[in-house]
This record gives structure tokens, sequence and C-alpha cells, in this order.
């Protein structure tokens, strides 16, 4: 019996010294995205659909659309430890996508306020 209790004991310290992953999301509107991305190089994702991106989209942006049958497929190719800067056209998609990275473990996800249209309406600049 006392071995059971010991070996217990020693597991409840093991499992309680672990440190908590940390995890960020952040929604911050266009100027503070712009800034954030200059400040900490990372990856940039468009969740919007094929022709929405090719109409416009941000800087070194990669198009994975939220609702396409292999998008959780598509975002774990992503380096979760970089930090992930996520948009879609008006907010509703982004906050969807950030919800899935976040239960796939990114550590740090920025997501656009407003999303692309809030971003062309502060005069960012759009690749087209």
């Amino acid at each position: 019996m006392k071995k059971i209790i010991y070996f217990f004991t020693l597991l409840l310290i093991i499992v309680s010294c672990n440190e908590p992953r940390k995890q960020s999301v952040t929604l911050v509107k266009p100027t503070v995205f712009y800034e954030k991305m200059a400040e900490h190089k990372g990856q940039v994702v468009d969740v919007r659909t094929t022709e929405e991106y090719q109409r416009g989209h941000l800087k070194e942006a990669v198009n994975i659309h939220l609702y396409d049958k292999d998008f959780e497929q598509r975002i774990e190719e992503l380096d979760k430890e970089k930090p992930v800067y996520v948009y879609c056209k008006v907010g509703g998609r982004s906050a969807e996508a950030v919800k899935i990275m976040k239960e796939k473990g990114f550590n740090s996800i920025v997501e656009l306020d407003g999303g692309i249209d809030a971003w062309t309406d502060a005069k960012k600049p759009v690749i087209k």
C-alpha cells in the first residue's frame, strides 16, 4: 500500500511540475496588425476563398480557405512556434480559424479585427 501511495505522490509531483503551454491570441486593429507583422516575422494566413484572395491579399499571405476539406491538414504544415497572422474579409471566418488553430496548439495567433475590409479602409497595402 505504501508503494502505491508513494507512486501516486511521485506522479502528482511530476505532473504538477510541467509548465502549462502559453498560448497567445490577440485581436487587433489594422495598424497594430501591420506593426506586429513588421516586428515579429511570422506566417500570414488568408482564410478567404481563392477568388477573394486573387482580388487582393496581404504581402506574403498564403491562402488556406477555411471551408476547404484540407484546411486542418494545411494549417498543421505551419510552424506552431512562430506567430500566425490570420485574416478574412470582415472577421467571421478568421475567428473560426483562430479557434481551430488554438485547438491545434499554435502558440501565438494574431487576428485582424475587421478583416481585409478594415485593412483597406485603413489604407494599408494590398497585393493584387
